[in-house]
């Protein structure tokens, strides 16, 4: 427990330094604290450590870990893929979900979101970089998809969310990160009330806030080297 208090806080200073130093008040910014393939006790201590809002890229790890840890009020954002066959399980769960890329995904969300919970908020994942391998929207139709899931009920759209190229440059960093700053400006001037970037991981965070994140995505820093099955890391 220590070890993932004393992580937090080190992250946290983090964001408060780089904020400050480029003129943000560090209060804007929510760190998301990435526990997937960390196990529930993990986020328990993180949770004992004050952090409250956690990320999970897998559909059945998430839905496992909201039953485990039912008894704390967990705000839990999905920012995996998501098959349309698992909409219902991130419906019925989830509090934000930052990777929707398909209309269809955002239709089944709405319709599988139960009565009694409050709207599910909605970043729409764009494919800022323009990689083949990479999930997202494609810049060109970032715009109309958003309108459309603005219309639908039960989802809030929030925002974008990016993952761009790995690059270890500072101001090469920061070019993706604006061109969705700029996208998001983009929408509100088209009268969307969205308000939220989620951009900036572990390597990149300082890039992000820079640009304007509103959400940095952390798990490495925090929960440190994962290991998945098979032994990957």
């Amino acid at each position: 427990m220590n070890a993932i208090r004393d992580a937090l806080q080190g992250v946290r200073n983090h964001i408060i330094s780089v904020a400050e130093a480029c003129g943000r008040n560090p209060a804007e910014i929510q760190l998301l604290a990435v526990s997937k393939t960390f196990p529930a006790d993990a986020i328990r201590d993180a949770w004992a450590a004050g952090q409250r809002a956690f990320g999970e890229n897998y559909v059945q790890e998430l839905a496992s870990k909201c039953e485990t840890l039912q008894d704390l009020p967990v705000e839990w954002h999905f920012i995996g893929p998501l098959q349309s066959n698992k909409t219902r399980i991130i419906a019925e769960h989830a509090h934000w979900i930052h990777s929707v890329d398909r209309l269809k995904i955002a239709e089944r969300l709405s319709a599988q979101r139960p009565d009694n919970m409050p709207p599910l908020n909605v970043c729409l994942q764009v494919n800022i970089s323009q990689e083949d391998s990479k999930s997202g929207v494609n810049v060109a139709d970032v715009a109309p998809l958003a309108h459309a899931i603005a219309r639908l009920p039960k989802l809030t759209l929030r925002g974008l969310m990016c993952i761009p190229a790995p690059c270890n440059d500072l101001a090469q960093q920061r070019a993706p990160f604006a061109a969705l700053k700029q996208l998001l400006q983009q929408l509100q001037s088209e009268g969307l009330a969205v308000d939220t970037l989620s951009m900036g991981m572990s390597s990149d965070m300082p890039a992000a806030i820079q640009e304007g994140a509103t959400i940095v995505r952390v798990g490495t820093a925090i929960f440190g080297a994962r290991h998945y099955p098979g032994g990957a890391a």
